[in-house]
């Protein structure tokens, strides 16, 4: 497979030469958010990571270790848009991948835009734009900076993860057709795919990575870090009746061009197309800094299928140790080692499965949610008489009908408080709060600050949901992430390139400070919407 796609950049010419002297700007910055990526990660698999991919990193980078996420709800929107606007879903107003939106009367997805269509394919995969996100991002600043000279383009197999990131002025925001195994984008940003991108679609590099089953990279007994690799609470493979391996994706699926995502194969696809972007765009060789953003999603969909501490899980990052180490050498020789810098961080991290904690005497469990929202349905109807009167269940929150309520002249404080009282008689329910006036005690645990950061008002509930520590919401296989808890908060940032220091970072830090800090580096203009401040350690050289 190596051979084959060392086969294909050779057809472009080398976007820019390495430099004997440090330019007074980044020519090329490389944002890498992997998704699902718990902090943990970049050490609990060390001693089989190779020297020049995760450890490369931490040997000659800048590492803030105590780097949190502040609101709720933690999912990869959110992520990827905080990342990117230095602000908080109560500003940006991404709240959730999908959300109830009050305008609209209904449930909407967070970058779907019906006025827009797919360039690439034939399916609608490519409806898509980043209008519902309310403010620029560090990428909008940088071509707004620049007088749209800057060239930005955004990657990922999720639409949202390469959407967002890439702002709205972005020159492209590519994602994943797994319908026809195309990378595809909208009518947003074109009317056609560039030539390079068609060549590489009829590569089908899908089908090249597929033809070979999913084997541990290493043997499969030093696989020590996981738990054994058939385990009754992880997911499968749609044929297979048990999650090991060898797994047989090419068989999945035909064509098995979804099955993609599920591997560590998407990984390496996402860097392969990054490299034909820095190649063929020529990114890093202008007169002004571009900017690539990256997420990697094949972490996110096997973890939530197997599990953290799955085998597939340690595999996985084995894997994209290996592919991310190729990607820091291209970066070198093609677009010189001191012109470019870059961070990895994530969107979110990820909880222990609740039978797995439970199997080690940990308290955990499974809140039935999806039965429990319809015992409430009942409750209210029986209480206040038919009606709709809760609008849906999105993001931990409780969407009620305020037009109802209003109409039905029904006090909004005791129809809360009925939902409050029903809910917490449930086991693993710890908190039913109020978004609209967040009870003062909350301060001290930061809890208040973290809920409300989350909190827009024409996407948002009135009602969050807040379970116990290590409780999911109604999945007994594979893991979530979605709260304010320090599994899905405490996500790694690495910073590595040019003029940063070696170092380790131990104070508090957001994931809001990333783009501020990128503004600083190019003394450009913070996002329009930012909350976030400048971690002062990445710029002492």
């Amino acid at each position: 497979m190596k051979n084959i796609l060392l086969a294909f950049v050779t057809f472009v010419s080398l976007s820019a030469s390495a430099q004997t002297t440090t330019p007074a700007k980044p020519k090329l910055v490389i944002g890498i958010v992997v998704d699902q990526m718990r902090y943990d990660f970049l050490y609990r698999y060390s001693d089989k990571y190779s020297a020049v991919g995760f450890k490369r990193l931490l040997r000659e980078g800048y590492s803030c270790e105590n780097t949190h996420i502040n609101y709720s709800p933690t999912y990869t929107a959110c992520g990827h848009t905080c990342v990117y606007t230095g602000s908080v879903p109560a500003v940006h107003g991404i709240t959730g991948n999908d959300w109830f939106d009050y305008k609209e009367n209904k449930i909407v997805y967070c970058t779907l835009d019906t006025t827009e269509k797919t360039i690439g394919s034939t399916s609608k995969a490519g409806m898509m734009s980043p209008r519902r996100m309310l403010t620029t991002t560090v990428t909008d600043e940088l071509r707004l900076a620049t007088n749209f000279k800057s060239k930005v383009i955004g990657i990922a197999l999720k639409d949202r993860g390469s959407i967002l990131p890439a702002g709205h002025t972005a020159n492209a925001a590519y994602f994943y057709d797994p319908s026809c195994g195309n990378w595809i984008t909208s009518s947003y940003y074109m009317n056609d795919l560039p030539l390079w991108v068609k060549q590489f679609n009829d590569y089908n590099l899908p089908e090249k990575y597929l033809s070979d089953n999913w084997a541990t990279l290493q043997p499969i007994e030093k696989y020590s870090e996981s738990t054994d690799d058939d385990e009754p609470y992880e997911g499968t493979f749609e044929t297979e009746t048990k999650p090991v391996f060898i797994h047989k994706v090419g068989e999945v699926v035909k064509p098995a061009y979804k099955i993609l995502a599920a591997t560590p194969y998407g990984n390496s696809f996402s860097l392969k197309f990054a490299e034909g972007a820095i190649l063929n765009e020529r990114l890093g060789s202008n007169t002004v800094p571009d900017f690539l953003a990256v997420s990697l999603s094949s972490t996110d969909y096997i973890g939530h299928r197997f599990g953290p501490n799955s085998v597939e899980v340690e595999d996985c990052y084995l894997r994209l140790d290996k592919d991310l180490g190729e990607f820091f050498t291209f970066l070198d020789e093609h677009v010189g080692a001191g012109n470019y810098v870059l961070f990895l961080t994530a969107d979110h991290g990820a909880a222990h499965v609740p039978d797995f904690n439970k199997q080690h005497k940990i308290p955990a469990g499974v809140f039935p949610i999806d039965t429990v929202v319809k015992q409430l349905e009942t409750k209210l109807k029986q209480q206040y008489g038919d009606g709709e009167w809760l609008l849906g269940y999105e993001n931990m929150q409780l969407t009620l009908n305020n037009n109802l309520l209003a109409e039905k002249k029904i006090d909004r404080a005791e129809f809360k408080t009925i939902i409050k009282d029903f809910l917490l008689q449930f086991e693993g329910v710890s908190k039913v709060l109020d978004l609209e006036n967040l009870p003062s005690e909350l301060e001290e645990l930061s809890l208040k600050s973290a809920i409300a950061n989350g909190y827009y008002p024409k996407r948002s509930g009135q009602l969050y949901v807040q379970l116990e520590p290590a409780w999911f919401e109604g999945m007994t296989k594979g893991t979530t992430h979605g709260t304010v808890y320090p599994y899905d908060t405490h996500i790694p940032l690495v910073w590595m390139g040019w003029n940063v220091k070696h170092g380790e970072d131990h104070s508090d830090i957001h994931m809001a400070d990333i783009a501020p800090t990128v503004a600083a580096m190019l003394h450009i203009q913070e996002p329009n919407g930012n909350v976030g401040k400048v971690i002062k350690g990445v710029l002492e050289k």
